[in-house]
């Protein structure tokens, strides 16, 4: 094969090498004007240009190029749209070659290295086609996942105001071992924020587990503490069933922190640390990060010393009615810029604070952390990274029970 000829053909490989990789709903709707998808656009413009740039000039062949055409339809259109193209290469060389005539023929090579070129695009398309088809398909799974995990959670429900941003690490997953939760009850509403050690499945399998128990111990248990001890017992539960089955993942651990707020008590909250970063209280006042004395990990209560309990204890702080809980995971507070620093929140809630109070709202909150962390990372997320606000309604209501 001639060297023109065979620079063509790499070019062209190129492209169909390309064709069915990427984010297929971001190129959709970076291709899509109003709704509607325009992508045989560009291979269009492109036949158009090489078809008027070969009557137009002297330069050797261009028409040859149409080889092109097909491989770029292949790569951003659909299979039918892909043959379409294909055919049109095929007649516009034609063209150029028997009826334009206005150079010597191109000859046989050139027309087999077009119709060549459309045979294996239309191919290309159609595994493109289908790997974004079963693409989909797990992203519209991985979503249901989420949601069963992570329930969506109704505006002033259980009489918070709150907001949560959820960052997996895992872009195809889409759901990680970060965990949150809001329980309204009789007792008062309860909140769960959460990090299980590990990725993956299992992580998500744990997270699915204290969530489960939160849900039914945060509503029915009058005592913080009791539900603490519940999902203490869970997990030792889930663990010694993965142990049971075999699996890598039977030493799995979890950091939380449990809230309690109790009707009556406007400005106070109960608190349960389990090994995790303590909660901030966000207000125009500025951010303190309250005072708990965090106990071991959900899962870890065995290591204890001899004499004490391996729950942690239970902390009533003061909030005031102003305040915002902030409650992050390591994914804010472990990451890092390219030279190594670690993130910190409080330098940027902190000056947006002072210079307007309403960045204390929780849907404010959540914004500038993710935005700070995602800023000083340089997007580049390690882990899966959660920040959750929460705080009691204004109005000076009381949290209200499930409905």
């Amino acid at each position: 094969m001639r060297g023109p000829v065979r620079g063509r053909w790499e070019l062209f490989g190129g492209l169909v090498r390309a064709a069915g990789r990427g984010d297929a709903v971001s190129r959709h709707e970076l291709l899509s004007v109003r709704g509607h998808n325009v992508a045989w656009l560009v291979p269009l413009l492109m036949l158009t240009c090489i078809a008027v740039a070969d009557v137009a000039t002297d330069v050797f062949q261009i028409i040859a190029w149409t080889v092109l055409v097909p491989g770029v339809a292949a790569a951003i259109c659909s299979v039918w749209s892909t043959a379409v193209f294909a055919m049109l290469s095929v007649v516009v060389y034609l063209l150029a070659d028997m009826v334009w005539k206005h150079r010597e023929e191109t000859g046989l090579a050139g027309l087999m290295l077009v119709v060549l070129g459309g045979v294996v695009a239309v191919v290309a398309a159609g595994f493109r086609v289908g790997g974004e088809r079963r693409m989909l398909h797990m992203r519209d799974i991985a979503d249901t996942t989420r949601r069963t995990v992570l329930r969506p959670l109704p505006v002033g429900f259980g009489g918070m105001d709150h907001a949560a941003v959820y960052l997996s690490a895992d872009s195809e997953a889409r759901v990680g071992g970060d965990f949150y939760d809001i329980q309204p009850g009789p007792h008062g509403t309860r909140v769960l924020v959460g990090d299980v050690q590990g990725k993956g499945l299992g992580a998500v399998e744990t997270a699915a587990a204290l969530l489960g128990t939160f849900r039914e111990a945060g509503y029915h248990e009058p005592d913080l503490a009791t539900v603490a001890e519940r999902l203490e017992v869970r997990m030792v539960r889930h663990r010694a069933h993965t142990a049971a089955l075999g699996r890598s993942d039977g030493d799995r651990f979890a950091t939380a922190v449990l809230i309690g707020f109790s009707p009556g008590l406007p400005d106070v909250v109960e608190a349960v640390v389990f090994g995790h970063e303590p909660p901030m209280a966000v207000g125009p006042r500025g951010v303190r990060v309250l005072p708990v004395v965090g106990g071991l990990p959900l899962g870890m209560a065995e290591l204890a010393p001899t004499g004490r309990s391996g729950t942690p204890p239970v902390h009533r702080l003061h909030l005031a009615e102003d305040e915002t809980l902030l409650l992050v995971t390591d994914g804010v507070t472990e990451a890092r810029n390219p030279a190594g620093v670690f993130y910190r929140p409080a330098d940027d809630i902190a000056p947006a604070v002072a210079a307007d109070a309403r960045s204390a709202a929780p849907t404010r909150l959540v914004s500038l952390v993710r935005d700070g962390t995602l800023r000083h990372c340089r997007g580049r997320v390690a882990d899966d990274t959660t920040v959750f606000a929460v705080r009691r309604t204004t109005g000076g209501r009381e949290p209200r029970a499930d409905g």
